[in-house]
């Protein structure tokens, strides 16, 4: 049984954790390659509540449900999805960074080799004690970032990353001292080290999903960190392959006569065990010919 690193809190207080999804079929891909351009945030709320099956308790899994799961659950469910639908292992092609060398290579790693990191301690609100302007401390209560909170910052994040921090805080904050619900102005009034403690508190509570990963150069033979952005990955390798669907679709429906309803519904590695056991056949054939 699988389990979220955070997990998801309902309104009466309980934890759900475990869950089961549905690798895409071949029109879950066609439609999420057609709308790759909407944000990121976005698309992976309509694909985990497309194929997320089950959350604890909690079936079938809306899109507001997507939207309040943690983000670091986001990328586990996206990677889990990703297994469940492209296969295990990964491969990626880039350049390698070093000075004097910049040779296009290869990276192959298996998706059970992305670092995975628990939630250091399950709670629906978090407090923390800062110290006022005057020297008293005040407490502060809050939620860590969720989807909806990604879905409402990015617009402004690459434009005004200082104010997509105090919106993102405005939503997370649910008490400053004696005061519920602040609004950005309290925000915007905190001093900038509370600010960055703030956040700081919250990523070392939030679970984390690695979005790096160890390679070494094959032809300088030096070691070096690359990238590995989940929601980039996931989404470009659907539009990569979606010519090859529609070739797949093809060949099928020319061999076997299905319908692209029947042969859309399949899952692509139903797709591709069918395409091998054509191929099989039509080789002995030609062989015995």
């Amino acid at each position: 049984m699988d389990e979220l690193p955070g997990g998801y809190w309902d309104a009466s207080g309980q934890l759900h954790r475990a869950f089961d999804l549905a690798a895409l079929n071949g029109r879950d891909e066609e439609r999420l390659a057609a709308t790759i351009e909407t944000t990121s945030a976005g698309l992976v709320t309509e694909v985990l509540s497309r194929c997320v099956r089950r959350i604890g308790d909690i079936t079938p899994v809306a899109p507001e449900i997507a939207r309040q799961l943690l983000v670091a659950d986001r990328h586990y469910l996206l990677l889990r999805l990703r297994q469940a639908t492209f296969g295990d292992r990964v491969t990626a092609n880039l350049f390698c960074p070093w000075p004097g060398c910049a040779e296009r290579m290869s990276i192959d790693f298996s998706i059970a080799d992305v670092p995975v990191e628990q939630a250091r301690h399950r709670a629906p609100l978090h407090t923390m004690t800062l110290p006022a302007a005057d020297g008293s401390p005040i407490d502060v209560t809050f939620r860590l970032p969720n989807g909806a909170d990604q879905e409402e910052v990015s617009g402004s994040l690459a434009c005004n990353e200082a104010a997509a921090l105090t919106l993102l805080l405005s939503r997370c904050i649910k008490r400053i001292g004696p005061h519920e619900s602040p609004d950005e102005h309290r925000i915007a009034a905190l001093s900038a080290a509370a600010r960055s403690e703030i956040e700081q508190r919250m990523q070392e509570l939030a679970p984390k999903v690695g979005q790096a990963m160890d390679a070494t150069c094959a032809e300088c033979g030096r070691p070096f960190t690359a990238p590995f952005d989940i929601q980039r990955f996931f989404f470009g390798e659907l539009r990569t392959d979606d010519d090859v669907l529609y070739h797949e679709v093809h060949y099928l429906a020319y061999h076997y006569h299905w319908s692209e309803r029947e042969i859309m519904q399949l899952t692509r590695d139903k797709r591709h065990k069918y395409i091998a056991v054509l191929a099989g056949a039509i080789e002995g054939l030609n062989g015995g010919a």
